[in-house]
């Protein structure tokens, strides 16, 4: 679990309950089921009217991703790389049937069998750039989603303002009734500017930017791929990927692989 997300998310909720707590503020005050039912039925419908149903399905499945560390460290995934090329190198493409049970990184052990069947390296490559590309466009787009539902939560919750004001101003012949009225109509602001700032935005732009994380160690092993089709020197195709490895990282991975 990515620690950053969850104490973000309860650190914000903290610094604005318990500031309006600290200022005199009852939490009573800010619990009201019909601010909530206007602000977040009317955004959740606002999302369901803009965004075709898959994306809104995967933005709800991936929002796990949220919550979960991306590892950006690709240096374990360069020695399995190197790893197999060694063996590619010196005994040839079909000696690596044996080990691909052993290969950690999905998308190296699916790919490893285009290179044994014999598939032309123009279509490997192909047939993973169009994996790498869809998995990308559908985590962003998913991040989108959110970012979207974000963009509607402050104007719904200004809707609801305005309904709770208009409740309000048909009282204006009971005095004592209004300032609790004016105080309960500019709920559903909070719950809608909050919602978006504290959730729905910073949730899109997570995904999104975890996005771009994993598919940049995916472009680490469709490279990796693409080099031992090429029969490329094991030592110059680590070089050739360590460039994706964090600066504060580099020469700190595993053994050296392959010839010199």
């Amino acid at each position: 679990m990515e620690i950053t997300t969850v104490v973000g998310v309860v650190l914000g909720l903290l610094a604005v309950f318990g500031g309006a707590v600290l200022e005199g503020l009852h939490i009573g005050s800010l619990l009201q089921g019909t601010a909530a039912i206007i602000v977040f039925g009317g955004t959740i419908a606002a999302g369901l009217v803009s965004f075709p149903v898959q994306d809104v399905k995967n933005a709800i499945k991936m929002m796990n991703i949220v919550f979960q560390k991306v590892d950006t460290d690709v240096r374990e995934v360069i020695d399995e790389i190197i790893k197999v090329a060694t063996v590619a190198r010196k005994e040839g493409v079909l000696a690596l049937e044996g080990m691909r049970d052993s290969i950690n990184n999905p998308l190296f052990k699916k790919s490893v069998k285009f290179v044994i069947d014999g598939f032309e390296p123009q279509t490997v490559k192909d047939i993973m750039q169009s994996e790498i590309d869809i998995a990308y466009e559908e985590e962003e787009a998913a991040g989108k989603v959110w970012e979207g539902t974000g963009g509607y939560a402050p104007t719904i919750g200004i809707i609801g303002a305005v309904l709770g004001l208009i409740h309000v101003m048909q009282s204006l012949d009971d005095p004592s009734k209004i300032g609790s009225g004016i105080a309960v109509a500019f709920v559903a602001t909070v719950y809608g500017v909050g919602a978006a700032n504290l959730l729905f935005i910073p949730f899109g732009t997570k995904l999104k930017r975890k996005a771009h994380m994993r598919a940049q160690v995916k472009e680490v092993v469709k490279l990796g791929v693409i080099g031992i089709q090429e029969g490329l020197n094991p030592h110059f195709l680590r070089e050739k990927l360590e460039v994706f490895v964090e600066e504060h990282l580099r020469g700190h991975g595993g053994a050296e692989g392959g010839e010199k």
